[in-house]
């Protein structure tokens, strides 16, 4: 039994949906997540210090931050044109939605195994986590 032109012996295929497997696409997606937001935040700070490195800090009154910081869409927007503030504030919102989609990524391997407990408690989870975030409870 050699390895000739004749043998039909195949290597085995690994299973994409095995447990070992999605732990690993799983760290995968966490590790990327981390790293995208981190780079947002280091871009967006960068190019914030060289706008605004030089002036001094503002007075005692907290004002907050602007309207265009403090929605999504306009985060998004202003990420769009390399907006410092933006980038960094981006940076933080992909850092927050890492986990959730950790566990949407865990739902759907759930799913696929047709693990009904653990699907049904990571969906309960990510429910929890997307109300949450929506304002939807407090």
């Amino acid at each position: 039994m050699g390895s000739g032109a004749g043998s039909s012996v195949a290597a085995p295929t690994p299973d994409r949906w095995s447990d070992e497997a999605i732990e690993a696409t799983v760290g995968r997606l966490l590790q990327a997540g981390v790293v995208l937001a981190a780079a947002l935040v280091l871009v967006g700070g960068s190019r914030y210090l060289a706008h605004h490195g030089a002036a001094p800090p503002p007075g005692r009154l907290f004002t907050g931050e602007p309207v265009e910081l403090r929605e999504i869409d306009r985060i998004l927007r202003g990420a769009a044109t390399l907006g410092g503030r933006a980038l960094i504030m981006c940076g933080l919102l992909v850092l927050i939605g890492t986990p959730v989609m950790r566990v949407a990524a865990s739902l759907v391997a759930f799913l696929h195994q047709r693990d009904w407990t653990y699907t049904a408690m990571t969906a309960f989870v990510l429910a929890l986590l997307l109300a949450s975030m929506l304002g939807w409870i407090g």
